[in-house]
């Protein structure tokens, strides 16, 4: 009986992605278990919305190994590089294998942790592999070098808030820098995109340009 429903949730992510509507908007999704705390379903729903997997899928490892809300994403996103079952991926794991061993163990280079950043200055959490990577890491050098796990999470969540939500990642750097978590960020930016504009003002909340004033005024 668990398995018939996991199946039908599984083909209901699946017929939303073909249909072209993101399965986090494709009505009421069945995380396979009650979650009360919003900002946690919705971090769980885009996680497996932006990999392509299954939320309940994402709930279920979440659950079964005891792993942070804010691992999932490494899981998904080395399995999705590595071109692995995210199994392959939590088997290593198991075997008390870092993030950093297991990316090595499937051929990954290191540098897929990073995106570029316009900032000159990177400051924590990110500024010492900001740093090596920008003196040693674009060149190949890594030597014995290795990024811890809390630097892997940092960098992968980063990507992930990036991309999804369509900010850049100077904006994620800030917000992790003033001690918010990844599932705290997300709901920032999920309430951001829900909140109406306000007619006659501008995303920063000044008044827009009058019409005809602009750059392309008689085109």
């Amino acid at each position: 009986m668990r398995n018939r429903a996991f199946t039908a949730a599984a083909a209901a992510v699946f017929l939303a992605v073909l249909a072209g509507v993101p399965p986090a908007r494709a009505g009421q999704v069945d995380l396979g278990i009650s979650i009360s705390d919003g900002r946690l379903r919705s971090f769980y729903i885009a996680v497996g919305d932006h990999y392509r997997v299954a939320p309940r899928l994402v709930v279920d490892y979440r659950s079964r190994y005891r792993l942070a809300d804010d691992e999932l994403p490494v899981v998904f996103f080395l399995a999705a590089r590595a071109q692995v079952a995210p199994q392959a991926v939590i088997d290593l794991r198991l075997r008390k294998q870092s993030w950093f061993q297991i990316a090595l163990h499937f051929g990954l280079s290191p540098e897929i942790f990073f995106v570029p950043v316009g900032l000159e200055r990177i400051g924590p959490p990110y500024g010492n592999a900001y740093g090596y990577y920008r003196k040693h890491g674009r060149g190949g050098s890594w030597g014995q070098a290795v990024l811890q796990d809390r630097e892997i999470v940092d960098l992968v969540n980063m990507r992930f808030m990036s991309e999804y939500h369509g900010v850049p990642p100077e904006e994620i750097i800030a917000r992790r820098g003033r001690g918010r978590t990844f599932v705290v960020i997300h709901d920032e930016f999920g309430r951001a995109k829900a909140k109406p504009a306000v007619p006659g003002k501008g995303r920063s909340g000044k008044p827009a340009p009058s019409k005809g004033k602009g750059r392309d005024k008689g085109r």
